[in-house]
């Protein structure tokens, strides 16, 4: 591993909210919401009243009655994304981007042309205030992982720098949720066995984590908590997984509502597997209830594709399974991820023998779309009805 601090982790503040408060001078300073049934994001004044990214609309202005709503605008936000990462790639050609608002950046061998790399995070930030009208905070460190903590711990608009000497200093006395990867579920685990803080897991045995959590994410959690973590800046990797998913507020929603809401998002999905030249090889459907508690179910398939007619097939069925849940406790968000990506090969599977119609119409709109344009035609259920928003994504690099 390193021996010292030269990785950077940037990761925009608050930036769908950010990027309405630079283009609408008024916001400034005033508690902002996007979205308006579900919050999308929020910025910091609205935070503070206690807006969380999700939360359903109402709620929020409850909490924050004086916060402005504002609708989102996604090309907006892909476009200052655009601005920032290639500020990112002036800096350094060694840019890993994580999403459309953070990136690693490796900048060890800049330090005999530009400086140090607490001096080249500082000349970072003040170019993206200056040349994009955002704030960013930057964690540097000698690992990746101790660099998102950092930027994390900075926010908002910050800067932490984590030197190898202060690295034990930094991390052990923080709650076990900030390590990479502990969400609600692994941390209340943590909880139950009285672990509350990263010190607490790193004093463990590797051997009770793994018993805790499970080989594979206890061995893992364990390591970060020992300050390991050789991963490099890996500016060839490529996305793992692609997912959209829908916020639906808390009003019911019927069974024809929700097939229609599927279909739009797995449409989408499956366009932009083609787009990528990319198969996917298992289905995951990410559900949120009335009560708030997650639900995730998956199938993997035999052979990966692109097909929407089998996505779809495949999505339908882990949908009718959970549809007794559904009716009983509600439900308020609903996501597809496709994971196991590939490079797309030049032969599909063929639909099996036995699908009707259906199926192989769908075929015929994947065909109809990739020549023509994803506008060029439409399914009928889907006129007329509110087709979300889909988050804008950070473009792969071949």
């Amino acid at each position: 591993m390193r021996g010292e601090a030269t990785v950077l982790h940037a990761d925009l503040d608050a930036f769908y909210a950010s990027v309405e408060q630079r283009d609408a001078p008024e916001l400034r300073g005033r508690p902002v919401i996007v979205g308006g049934g579900v919050v999308l994001a929020a910025s910091y004044e609205a935070k503070a009243r206690g807006v969380r990214t999700a939360m359903g609309g109402r709620q929020a202005l409850e909490l924050c009655p004086d916060a402005v709503v504002v609708p989102p605008r996604m090309e907006a936000y892909s476009a200052a994304s655009r601005d920032v990462f290639a500020i990112f790639r002036d800096t350094t050609p060694l840019v890993e981007g994580l999403s459309i608002d953070e990136a690693f950046l490796e900048v060890g061998g800049l330090r005999h042309i530009v400086g140090t790399p607490e001096q080249v995070a500082v000349r970072l930030r003040a170019r993206v205030r200056a040349e994009v009208g955002l704030a960013i905070s930057v964690g540097v460190a000698r690992t990746k992982f101790l660099a998102k903590v950092a930027s994390a711990v900075g926010k908002p608009d910050g800067l932490l720098v984590v030197e190898p000497e202060r690295e034990e200093e930094f991390l052990l006395p923080l709650p076990v949720e900030r390590l990479w990867g502990v969400g609600a579920v692994t941390a209340e685990k943590l909880h139950r066995y009285g672990v509350r803080t990263v010190g607490q897991l790193a004093e463990l045995e590797a051997a009770t984590a793994e018993r805790m959590l499970g080989r594979a994410v206890g061995s893992h959690l364990h390591a970060l908590a020992r300050l390991r973590d050789p991963r490099p800046v890996d500016t060839t990797r490529r996305r793992g997984s692609i997912g959209s998913q829908r916020a639906l507020g808390s009003r019911p929603r019927s069974t024809e509502e929700l097939d229609v809401i599927l279909t739009q998002i797995i449409d989408r999905l499956a366009r932009r597997l083609r787009d990528g030249d990319r198969v996917c090889r298992t289905v995951v459907l990410r559900l949120r209830f009335g009560d708030f508690a997650k639900a995730t179910r998956s199938r993997t398939l035999g052979s990966p594709t692109d097909r929407t007619a089998i996505l779809l097939t495949v999505a339908q069925t882990l949908l009718d399974a959970a549809r007794p849940e559904i009716a009983e406790r509600g439900i308020t968000l609903i996501g597809i991820s496709l994971s196991q990506l590939d490079k797309a090969d030049s032969v599909q599977p063929e639909l099996p023998i036995d699908w009707g119609e259906k199926q192989r119409l769908d075929t015929v709109l994947d065909t109809l779309r990739d020549r023509f344009g994803a506008a060029s035609v439409s399914r009928a259920a889907q006129l007329g009805r509110d087709a979300g928003w889909s988050s804008p994504i950070l473009p792969e690099h071949e």
